[in-house]
Order: C-alpha cells, then sequence, then structure tokens
C-alpha cells in the first residue's frame, strides 16, 4: 500500500511540475556523440552542431564536454555560422583555458573573423579582430601546429589592412587633401612596411610633399625608396 501511495504521489509531482509537458530523458552520452558525427559526417552542420551542444549541456562535467564544444564551434564554422562558432569558442575558453585543443580554438577564432573578411573598400572592422587573434595565438604558441598558417595569414591581413588605408590616402589625393593623405601613407610604412603597399607609399608621399611645396621632405622619400627598393616598378616612376 505505501509503495503505491508513494508511486502516486510522485506522478502527481512530476504532473504539477511539468504543467502536462513531456519530461525529457538525457540520452547516453555515447549516443549522442555517435548520432553528432554521423550528421557531421553527412555534412550535416547545423544538426551535428546542436548534438555536440546537447552532449556538452547535459554532460558538463564530463572529459568530453571540452571536445563536444571543440566540435560545436567546428560545426557552426563549417555551416558558416560565424558568430554562433565564435559564442561556442568562448564557452569552451571560459570553462577550458588549459585544454590541448586552446591554439586550434584561437586559430578557428582568427579564422571565423578572416571568413569574413570584405572589399577593400569597405571597413567591417573583421580584418583587425582577425588580425589579433592570429597575433595572439603566435605570440601564446609560436611552436604550435597553426603558428606557421597563422603566420601567412597574418601577412594577408596586414597587406588588406594597408590596402584598405591606401584606398582612403589615393582618394584624399584626389580632393587634395594633403594632410589626411600624408598621415594615412605615413601609417602605412610605419605600421605596415612588410607589406607590397610600402614602395607605393613612399612614392606617393613625395607627391603629396611636392604638391604642398616641401621638396625637402619630398626629397626624403625619394632616397628612401631608391634605397629600399631600387628595382621597384613605383622606383622606376621617380623622376
Amino acid at each position: 500500500m505505501k509503495k503505491i501511495f508513494l508511486l502516486l504521489s510522485l506522478c502527481a509531482v512530476l504532473t504539477a511540475c511539468g504543467g502536462g509537458e513531456e519530461i525529457v530523458v538525457e540520452r547516453p552520452l555515447e549516443d549522442i556523440y555517435q548520432e553528432a558525427y554521423t550528421e557531421f559526417n553527412k555534412k550535416h552542420y547545423e544538426e551535428a552542431a546542436e548534438l555536440f551542444q546537447t552532449a556538452e549541456a547535459q554532460y558538463p562535467s564530463s572529459p568530453w564536454s571540452a571536445d563536444a564544444l571543440v566540435m560545436m564551434a567546428y560545426s557552426r564554422y563549417m555551416d558558416k555560422d560565424f558568430a554562433g562558432s565564435i559564442l561556442a569558442i568562448d564557452r569552451y575558453m571560459r570553462f577550458h583555458p588549459g585544454h590541448r585543443d586552446v591554439p586550434y580554438m584561437m586559430y578557428l577564432r582568427g579564422m571565423c573573423y578572416y571568413r569574413q573578411v570584405s572589399d577593400v573598400r569597405r571597413d567591417p572592422g573583421m580584418s583587425a579582430f582577425a588580425l589579433q587573434q592570429f597575433q595572439q595565438l603566435v605570440d601564446r604558441f609560436p611552436h604550435s601546429e597553426y603558428a606557421e598558417n597563422a603566420k601567412n595569414k597574418i601577412l594577408i591581413l596586414k597587406n588588406y589592412i594597408a590596402g584598405k588605408i591606401m584606398y582612403a590616402a589615393r582618394e584624399d589625393m584626389f580632393n587634395k587633401n594633403w594632410t589626411s593623405a600624408i598621415t594615412r601613407f605615413q601609417s602605412v610604412l610605419s605600421g605596415a612596411q612588410e607589406t607590397v603597399m610600402t614602395p607605393e607609399a613612399m612614392f606617393r608621399l613625395t607627391e603629396c610633399y611636392t604638391a604642398i611645396g616641401l621638396p625637402e621632405q619630398a626629397n626624403g622619400y625619394t632616397d628612401m625608396l631608391r634605397k629600399n627598393f631600387p628595382d621597384n616598378e613605383w622606383t622606376k616612376k621617380l623622376k
């Protein structure tokens, strides 16, 4: 009699608490993982991400919770849900800062921004975010397997950012806004010397200073261009 009473009481409590809603029973972690990888291998990335998220949410203390977040972030990245991927990476970094995949997650975060870099005539800010992430990876984990790739991305991004500055500076020259143009060209020389934009920036500075009647400064950049880039196409354009 006591057992029947207890069962009836338990049913009443569950019904009251659930308001008639279906009670969700946690699935074994192995089952969730197997289904998640099956969906991932089928390139059903959104479904895979949801399943990896379920695995991490239901088993946050599991040794596999960090891996679930890694796969969740990667699945969302493959689904081009870059914002969702970054959120998963942020959660991973918060709860697993010493995990073995930290370098990879830093690289993946950089790639989320990198994939959103737009045309040089626009300034969405993603290039700066990507550059920051890749630079942090190289600084913290210089011997990581992702460091060399990150270095290549850094050079590409620096050229991209320099290209945006050069585009704006040329517009300034066209509008005869010499002060702004000079400031922009000089920022290319000071912040991105290793980019392909450096010789043109020097050449343009000679033009700007000549235009405002400062031949000494113009000659200084002329000498600099000839010394550092003797065979460059922009050097050959000097009079």
